[in-house]
């Protein structure tokens, strides 16, 4: 009995020096992470700050927060922003109209349907955004036709209608992140009880169902604005102007406007990206709390 602390004393020395090695290599590899992502946004914000010269220039950053002087002097920039924040609205609301009812009704009625739904939503990573294109083109051709038919050319010819291809690039990451959610639940058992009380599909898929897959569905729609924002090759392919193309654009003539713009965009994107990870917390707190409390008032009667 007096031989185990001894024994057991150099184990923990090893497991202790064997976490410190493991820390000191984590924070290492963050370190120089870090220093890899920040030094070219401190190179563009370098750039937009300095004139020629090399004196500091805040006029390129006085003219972005100018709506007006960037709707009169820089026209695409601006019809390039509004596309893009209409392609991510659209984009998003296809995606979860579209995803949200097929998963949650092919995990209740047709469980045997599951990998192949999975093939087909992953299957976009497979294919190059180039090859997409040249897919779509026919499909793209006679819808704008037809739309230019009914509706006239400035609706036929719009923007917003690359959401459907979009749509298809969004596919992979946010199918993973609605199924993570759709496993972390028990869907079967709260959809057969509203059921049982009466409640229609309808009502069961937007008053039990997405409000238990509310963190799944943000983590969803935050990597789909992400992607968004940052498309250029189909938009560019299709002669369609969104952010990046106007950016494309503008860099031929104003660099500095066009690297302050991207410099937004980038630390949006990333802005967004990292707001994915309180979004589970937050519901997390939000959940326990009342449970927590009714357990405290059993105990306490």
């Amino acid at each position: 009995m007096t031989g185990l602390p001894l024994n057991g004393a150099p184990v923990k020395g090893q497991r202790a020096v064997r976490l410190r090695r493991q820390t000191w290599f984590r924070r290492v590899v963050v370190t120089v992470v870090v220093i890899a992502f920040l030094i070219p946004l401190y190179g563009m914000l370098n750039f937009t700050t300095h004139d020629p010269s090399g004196q500091v220039d805040l006029t390129t950053w006085r003219t972005l927060v100018d709506v007006n002087k960037i709707s009169t002097d820089y026209p695409d920039l601006a019809t390039g922003f509004v596309a893009s924040v209409g392609l991510a609205i659209v984009t998003v609301s296809v995606m979860l109209v579209l995803l949200v009812p097929t998963m949650t009704w092919v995990r209740l009625r047709l469980p045997s349907m599951s990998r192949p739904v999975e093939f087909i939503c992953l299957l976009p990573l497979t294919v190059p955004a180039i090859v997409l294109v040249v897919g779509l083109s026919p499909v793209y051709s006679w819808l704008t036709d037809w739309l230019v038919y009914f509706f006239g050319e400035s609706v036929g010819e719009s923007t917003i209608w690359l959401g459907l291809a979009y749509v298809i690039l969004v596919l992979p990451y946010s199918y993973r992140s609605i199924d993570a959610g759709l496993r972390a639940i028990d869907v079967r058992t709260l959809s057969e009880a509203a059921r049982s009380l009466g409640a229609g599909w309808p009502t069961v898929m937007w008053r039990v169902v997405l409000p238990n897959l509310r963190t799944a569905v943000l983590s969803a729609s935050f990597l789909s604005v992400a992607l968004v924002l940052g498309e250029f090759t189909i938009a560019n392919l299709f002669s369609r102007t969104n952010l990046q193309v106007a950016m494309y654009l503008l860099g031929k003539s104003d660099a500095q406007i066009s690297i302050a713009v991207g410099l937004v965009s980038l630390v949006f994107a990333f802005l967004v990206l990292f707001a994915m990870s309180f979004v589970g917390t937050t519901r997390g707190r939000t959940t326990r709390s009342p449970f927590r409390l009714r357990r405290n008032r059993q105990e306490s009667t």
